[in-house]
């Protein structure tokens, strides 16, 4: 999009996989925005996940009706970690703004997020300290939160999804690093600057269901982990170490009992059994740790890219 009268573009991006009632909604929603504050011009830039409703066929004709409206269509569904990443790094506006497709990210904290970015700030997230969610996922959230921020090494961002406003100065940070599986969130926790947080409640999804199942949420929580601590591979020698040390302790207890009473002390097959089933889950739980690690470093040197497209409108 080409600046008119100088004014600075603010790129609007939102991924999308089935969102068939949701997506123009949203992007009447993003103009209202713009249309009261005509100080920027917008781009909203959307990209399919190879989506099997009418998602692709509304996009296309938002395309066709406002050449704002921008469209990446993917040849695949390449899962919630790589296409979102991968059409930040397509913006090419002053800032970008990441938000969801299902009205989660509320539109009308665009304006929020622009007051903070003129202030001087270079990223201004939403932390959604408040949920209409489901409360059982919600707390669920809160504890994952909790223990990767206990265990990065880098100070991680509680309760922040992605949904915030980025100065191009850190989309041109994430353009340089070589991410075949990002993971967003530890990325501007690591390589953020000057950020603004902006408490709010996060609403229901307006419309549809969502499209994150057990598997996506565990392996978003994994990569989270993997990618910014090494604790979990380090706790495989902590507890080792400590199994073995009260292997042995209860092992020279076991012996002086039976030593000082012979003939009626019994130890029995129990403590062999419980012993054992005990230290093969505990080695089953580290097998699964250092398998993905070894995933993770597996899934950098292939060096795949992000996604692959099929078709692009309006760029």
């Amino acid at each position: 999009m080409n600046k008119s009268q100088n004014k600075k573009i603010i790129s609007v991006v939102t991924p999308c996989f089935n969102e068939a009632e949701n997506v123009e909604g949203l992007f009447l929603a993003v103009k209202k925005v713009f249309e009261n504050n005509q100080k920027y011009e917008f781009e909203h830039i959307f990209i399919d996940n190879a989506s099997t409703d009418a998602t692709v066929d509304i996009l296309r004709r938002m395309a066709s009706n406002d050449k704002r409206v921008k469209v990446i269509i993917n040849v695949k569904n390449f899962g919630p970690i790589r296409s979102p990443h991968y059409v930040l790094l397509q913006a090419n506006g002053d800032a970008v703004v990441w938000m969801c497709a299902d009205f989660q990210d509320p539109p009308e904290m665009i304006n929020d997020f622009i007051k903070e970015w003129e202030s001087g700030y270079n990223i201004v997230i939403g932390i959604k300290n408040k949920s209409k969610e489901n409360p059982l996922m919600f707390l669920i959230r809160r504890l994952f939160y909790w223990l990767i921020d206990k265990m990065s090494e880098t100070e991680y961002i509680k309760n922040f999804t992605g949904f915030g406003l980025y100065d191009k100065k850190f989309i041109d940070v994430l353009r340089s690093l070589d991410e075949p599986y990002p993971y967003f969130r530890g990325l501007v926790a690591k390589f953020g600057f000057n950020i603004k947080k902006i408490n709010f409640t996060q609403p229901k999804r307006k419309a549809g269901k969502t499209k994150h199942n057990f598997y996506t949420l565990y392996d978003t929580a994994m990569l989270g982990f993997v990618n910014h601590s090494k604790l979990p591979i380090r706790l495989a020698s902590f507890i080792g170490f400590a199994g073995a040390l009260i292997s042995f302790i209860s092992a020279i207890i076991y012996l002086a009992y039976k030593l000082i009473y012979w003939e009626t002390f019994e130890a029995g097959i129990a403590p062999l059994v419980i012993g054992f089933f005990f230290v093969s889950s505990i080695q089953l739980l580290f097998v699964g740790i250092i398998g993905e690690y070894i995933a993770s470093i597996y899934t950098q040197v292939k060096d795949e890219p992000l996604v692959i497209e099929k078709e692009r409108i309006n760029f």
